[in-house]
């Protein structure tokens, strides 16, 4: 069965990041697909800053993106790009970690201002990491999604709509990269 990795580059215990992904995971399960989600703030802080490649705090995340079929990255833009904490996280994971995935890359921002830092600031890296099968990615403006009493998201229509489009590109994509392996 495919499984797609899930990781939040916000820093906040709260988040629309996280909130995003966890409802990624229910529509992912749906479609059959399993996810295992780790966020930034699952890492000791110096290794972060300290860039410690060889940290055994690492490992599940390199061996859950190594057998993984797909990832889907989501991060709070400042000041025109994705988290810091997310750059670190993604600046320890092998030059080709992500070739033969399936990425789609999810932002959040203030306003729609920012609404390219996922081509400029995001892409790039996620490519430079191996991804050739690079979805467009979803951009969120923070008045399009709320996060309720539970926290989950609560979404907008258009977004809602634009969100799962986004899913189940993913989804597509990685069934059938896995149906050609076989």
């Amino acid at each position: 069965m495919p499984h797609i990795v899930l990781l939040s580059g916000s820093p906040s215990a709260s988040s629309r990041s996280v909130s995003l992904l966890e409802y990624a995971r229910q529509k992912l399960a749906e479609e059959k697909l399993e996810t295992t989600l780790f966020s930034v703030r699952d890492f000791p802080p110096a290794d972060l800053i300290l860039g410690k490649y060889d940290s055994p705090a690492f490992d599940a995340l390199k061996q859950a993106i190594a057998g993984a079929s797909g990832l889907i990255v989501s991060t709070p833009i400042y000041k025109a790009s994705y988290s810091g904490s997310l750059k670190t996280v993604l600046d320890i994971l092998p030059q080709s970690a992500l070739r033969g995935k399936t990425v789609l890359p999810i932002a959040t921002g203030g306003s729609p201002a920012h609404l390219l830092a996922i081509d400029y600031a995001l892409k790039p890296v996620l490519s430079v990491l191996g991804a050739t099968d690079l979805l467009q990615g979803v951009y969120i403006v923070d008045n399009q999604l709320a996060l309720g009493e539970n926290g989950q998201p609560v979404f907008h229509d258009e977004l809602r709509d634009r969100f799962n489009n986004a899913l189940s590109q993913l989804a597509a994509s990685v069934n059938a990269r896995s149906a050609n392996r076989k």
